[in-house]
């Protein structure tokens, strides 16, 4: 089974990112969106980036527009609106699709390596987290309404 670190993603401003740049660090990977009443959560991720990365962790958002149209802006408008509202410093991708058959690849894989409640492997809402161990394995999957401090815990084994 492939690492997280296998994948290539697309940044928020279009250019290719090899994930390999992550190597040795933990990941909290999550589906974004700016119009959603989870929304608020960008600033509790925020939170966890500063209190962290020193230690090697990494918060990656990837915006989704599959639930509700909750993220319908571009690209720009989304990093504007992240930096604006919440101060967002961690990094931004592209926007993806989560489900469905033009499902990012990095999304498949975490859905098959990590599935849901009941062996579900769909993303249920924006919001879904997963954790990446430092060798690019999956850990742990988090639902919508898990406050990003809840994950404090998890985090500090890892690091």
């Amino acid at each position: 089974m492939p690492s997280v670190f296998d994948f290539e993603v697309k940044d928020i401003h279009g250019k290719t990112v090899p994930l390999s740049r992550y190597r040795d660090q933990v990941l909290l990977i999550v589906n974004t969106a700016s119009k959603c009443g989870f929304t608020p959560q960008y600033k509790g991720l925020e939170a966890l980036h500063r209190k962290y990365q020193a230690r090697g962790l990494a918060v990656l958002g990837f915006p989704c527009n599959q639930f509700g149209a909750q993220e319908p802006g571009s690209e720009d408008e989304i990093a504007s609106f992240c930096e604006l509202n919440f101060g967002v410093t961690f990094p931004l991708f592209a926007k993806v699709d989560v489900n469905g058959d033009d499902a990012a690849p990095l999304y498949r894989h975490l859905k098959h390596a990590k599935p849901g409640l009941l062996g579900s492997e769909a993303i249920k809402w924006n919001f879904t987290k997963f954790l990446v161990d430092r060798k690019g394995n999956v850990v742990e999957r988090y639902a919508p309404n898990t406050e990003p401090d809840a994950l404090a815990g998890d985090i500090e084994k890892l690091l």
